[in-house]
């Protein structure tokens, strides 16, 4: 930050008092555990917002390069525009899903005139940040507890784990948008070279076209998730990864599973724990967007994506056969037509706002994704700047499994999960952590050590 543009954020004569004016006039609440500080140029409000609120987390955005390092008090983080990673996967670092009462974003006014449109764009991507970290707060206050029984029933489901090497071939990420059916001329064409990776709901569409996924994936913890699970039985089943949070119905047992793990503490301590080999994948609103996750992980080689629509296609929702046409097509009548049902879905779809949310996001991190993403096919038009999918020479891809290893699992899994958490919340190095991952999840709320301990013992069971 040069001299001259510094001078015009703060005052000549007293930047200090300034700061310290601005900050008493706001009246910090005492609740807020994070601040967002907009450009604050040298920094001078940094030092009376922790006098004001002592505990809180402070995190300085700049519009451009941030201010040397040793000339003020210095955040807790700060992020500029060459920091080497997306404004939202830093803010998704520094600041776990949060209720949006506990975070506050102070701008500094005068930074305005100077950056403008960089300077609008660090509030609204601040902001949209604040109303998704807001709703995965209260999505896991709502659906916590189930994802936990769901994570202790599926380590007694769990016989057979994949075990993947790093490949080099192509992979397809194919989601489930009506799209997807009019790429299926273009994946025939290229299929004998790539790898098929499906979401869950888009297995059956691919297979009933003659395209066999190579692995499917399930990240829903949702009841009704585990219909389109249940359709890939049908013929040669398809390895599967999983998110152990995940719904999976109990025949998954037969098939060969990579489970995957958030990275939370309470997660990662039991598969340690039990000796059971996983992968790494951060939580994600939308099973596509670990989907391509997974993909990068699994291989260096071009990524293709399908059938990711993120909307309608006027009353289609999803590629067809899709899991849940079978409930409007068994409770249709004369006064209650499957047309009107499928239309009353696409609409309430639309209206829910997901689909613009999950579009936001994308094309947000798409610059963060590697430049080996391509579009196959009519995907949304966030993914427009992709270059169209390269032709290059068509081989087979061979031997494209991954090794198997049986797992044994001596005792009750669910018991001994539960005696993990419990030790370790009497452990000092990991109470705090922990707790603060399981009031949440267990009881939607913060809890006490306690609290924590008595949620657990009935769930030891599997109850």
């Amino acid at each position: 930050m040069n001299q001259e543009k510094s001078a015009q954020l703060h005052s000549r004569y007293n930047p200090q008092g300034e700061a310290e004016r601005y900050i008493n006039s706001l009246s910090p609440d005492q609740r807020t555990r994070y601040f967002i500080l907009i450009e604050p140029g040298l920094g001078y409000m940094i030092a009376p917002l922790r006098k004001k609120v002592p505990g809180a987390k402070i995190i300085a955005l700049h519009a451009q390069t941030a201010p040397a390092a040793a000339e003020h008090p210095q955040p807790d983080a700060r992020w500029h525009p060459n920091a080497g990673i997306t404004l939202q996967d830093f803010l998704e670092r520094e600041i776990p899903d949060t209720a949006a009462a506990e975070i506050r974003i102070l701008e500094w006014r005068p930074a305005l005139a100077l950056y403008g449109g960089a300077y609008r764009a660090l509030v609204e991507e601040s902001a949209a940040f604040i109303r998704q970290s807001d709703a995965n707060l209260r999505t896991l206050n709502a659906f916590g507890r189930r994802w936990f029984r769901n994570f202790l029933k599926n380590l007694g489901i769990i016989r057979s784990v994949l075990c993947p090497s790093p490949l080099s071939l192509p992979f397809l990420v194919a989601a489930s948008g009506p799209s997807l059916e009019d790429a299926f001329p273009l994946i025939r064409q290229r299929r004998p070279s790539l790898f098929v990776l499906a979401v869950a709901s888009a297995a059956m569409a691919l297979k009933t076209a003659g395209i066999q996924p190579n692995m499917a994936i399930a990240t829903d913890g949702g009841q009704w998730a585990a219909f389109h699970l249940l359709d890939s039985f049908r013929g040669a089943g398809v390895p599967l990864a999983a998110a152990l949070t995940a719904a999976l119905p109990s025949r998954c047992a037969d098939l060969p599973i990579l489970p995957i793990c958030d990275g939370s503490l309470w997660q990662t301590l039991i598969l340690k724990e039990l000796k059971i080999p996983f992968i790494v994948l951060p939580q994600r609103g939308t099973v596509s967007a670990s989907a391509l996750d997974l993909a990068f992980a699994l291989t260096g080689g071009d990524i293709f994506i399908s059938g990711l629509d993120l909307a309608n296609s006027g009353i289609r929702t999803h590629a067809r056969p899709y899991s849940f046409d079978r409930f409007p097509e068994e409770t249709a009548r004369r006064v209650n037509p499957a047309y009107s049902q499928a239309y009353k879905r696409s609409s309430l779809l639309k209206e829910g706002g997901s689909f613009a949310i999950y579009a936001s996001w994308f094309e947000k991190q798409l610059a963060a994704y590697p430049r080996r993403l391509f579009s196959l096919g009519n995907n949304s038009r966030v993914f427009a700047s992709l270059a169209e999918a390269p032709v290059r020479p068509q081989s087979a891809a061979g031997d494209v499994s991954f090794k198997a290893a049986t797992l044994a699992l001596e005792g009750s899994p669910s018991a001994r999960a539960c005696a993990v958490l419990e030790k370790a919340l009497n452990d000092p190095a990991s109470s705090a952590a922990l707790q603060k991952e399981l009031g949440p999840l267990l009881l939607g709320r913060d809890a006490s050590l306690s609290e924590l301990t008595e949620a657990l013992r009935p769930l030891a069971g599997g109850r």
